[in-house]
């Protein structure tokens, strides 16, 4: 491969407990001879995946607590910018995506950023498929709907759960939504590399037949405006008027239902604030660019009544039921812009007793949706595991919660022995075994995360606590 040619990337799609990571695990433990480069993210409140996957030689970033298609989209474009000033040019990128991401926006990145587009190709998006438990998502996950149809590999996994007339059928089902992709049965994901890396098998034009607005991104704010403001602390009042909002989202019919919330809370509302010289179309465009990235880093939580100072920072807005008054420091008259961040928040920028209005608005495309349902919730604590009543709790809670639990998985640490005890669960089908010894400087911590619909968080931390040894 020449040096300048675009790096291939391997999107690994698929539904919670699917088998992506065990795929992974197999494209890690071949010997294939390849660098590559691995980028994770999870949907849940701790990470344990990046203690799943068999180290190797391979780089690994990983990206927690936001969706790859939503939030976390300028911290993939950060990664992959990191990789390509590499010494030693890579052979391969795989994304690992979570099991509630639409693959589309993903591979949307390497087309509408421009450098991504120069430095990378998407070579294939691969999709693993629970032959036992993918129907019953069928119509209440729409995710799953999608990452088939973009697939341009298919892995029926597990075949070896269910009969070869449900195999059959499950393979004409998927074939009708997708005649397209290549499909393959497995068991444990063991597919040959060369059916996965390196296939060549993307194809826009078909990614443009299955979504229109393929190619028009997405994004994690909803709405910018810019305003004129004088040297000065003004206020930034969010909420509080009833009368009439400062900016009303042209074009928009202040329908919130359905779109995507980040994963702070509802009292909270993300903003970046930057000057900008002029309304330019390509000054406007550059500083939105700055602003995808500043949504998915480190956020600076501003109170009420507590200052913001213009720049690239993410500013988090803690609100009092919608409302917050904050302060906004103007070191030099200009034209500043405000991005904002998911939902109908209307904000007012009042100067010399009159609110300022925009001099240019504009509203943002951000139509990703997940299950509002679907939740997680993660536990890290420190101590040992008594075994039997460890063994009693998960018995009882799958035998109670197993339909509601999509995917469950952890790294424990179990009284009486080195190792540590690693277990994965899709709905009622669950493994733990134990696997490498703990490391003398590795802190013996329980690490585990649920997924799924209606899960009592005090539950399931009460039943995990009632589990440590004495």
């Amino acid at each position: 491969m020449a040096n300048d040619s675009p790096i291939p990337v391997t999107i690994l799609t698929g539904f919670l407990g699917a088998g992506k990571t065990t795929l992974l695990n197999h494209i890690l433990t071949d010997q294939h001879g390849k660098k590559l480069a691995v980028i994770e993210n999870e949907f849940g409140e701790v990470s344990v995946d990046n203690q799943l996957v068999i180290q190797s030689d391979e780089e690994l970033f990983e990206m927690n607590n936001g969706c790859i298609c939503c939030s976390v989209r300028g911290d993939l474009i950060r990664v992959l910018g990191r990789l390509m000033k590499r010494k030693n040019r890579l052979d391969g990128v795989i994304i690992e995506t979570t099991g509630l991401a639409d693959p589309g926006p993903v591979a949307q990145t390497f087309f509408t950023d421009d450098e991504m587009k120069a430095h990378y190709r998407i070579d294939a998006i691969v999709t693993v498929v629970d032959a036992k438990h993918v129907v019953q998502h069928f119509d209440d996950a729409p995710e799953v709907r999608k990452q088939i149809a973009f697939a341009d590999v298919m892995i029926l996994n597990k075949s070896d759960l269910v009969s070869s007339e449900e195999l059959d059928a499950l393979e004409a089902k998927v074939g009708s939504m997708n005649a397209a992709a290549r499909v393959q049965r497995a068991t444990n994901c063991d597919v040959p590399l060369d059916t996965v890396l390196n296939i060549g098998g993307f194809d826009l034009s078909r990614a443009n037949e299955l979504d229109p607005k393929f190619l028009q991104p997405s994004y994690p704010f909803e709405w910018a405006g810019a305003y004129p403001l004088p040297t000065g602390t003004h206020e930034l009042v969010i909420g509080h008027v009833d009368d009439e909002h400062e900016h009303d989202h042209a074009g928009c019919d202040h329908d919130h239902d359905g779109h995507h919330h980040h994963h702070h809370a509802e009292n909270e509302l993300d903003v970046v604030v930057m000057p900008i010289l002029s309304t330019d179309q390509d000054i406007v465009d550059a500083a939105r660019d700055i602003a995808v990235v500043s949504f998915s880093d480190w956020e600076n939580r501003v109170a009420e009544g507590e200052t913001i100072t213009p720049g690239p920072t993410l500013q988090r807005l803690l609100l009092d039921e919608g409302n917050g008054r904050y302060k906004l420091e103007v070191t030099a008259p200009g034209i500043y812009l405000v991005f904002e961040g998911c939902g109908d928040h209307p904000l007012h920028l009042p100067v010399n007793g009159e609110n300022v209005k925009p001099v240019w608005q504009q509203d943002y495309e951000h139509t990703h949706s997940h299950d509002e349902e679907v939740s997680s919730v993660g536990i890290t604590h420190p101590g040992e595991l008594d075994p039997q009543r460890l063994n009693d709790w998960i018995s009882r809670l799958l035998q109670t919660k197993g339909n509601d639990i999509y995917r469950s998985k952890g790294v424990l640490s179990v009284k009486g022995t080195p190792k540590r005890l690693v277990f994965q669960g899709v709905h009622m089908l669950f493994d733990a075994k134990f696997d490498r010894e703990w490391g003398e400087k590795e802190d013996r911590t329980n690490t585990l995360v649920f997924i799924g619909k209606d899960l009592d968080r005090t539950a399931f931390t009460e039943g995990f606590k009632a589990c440590l040894a004495d």
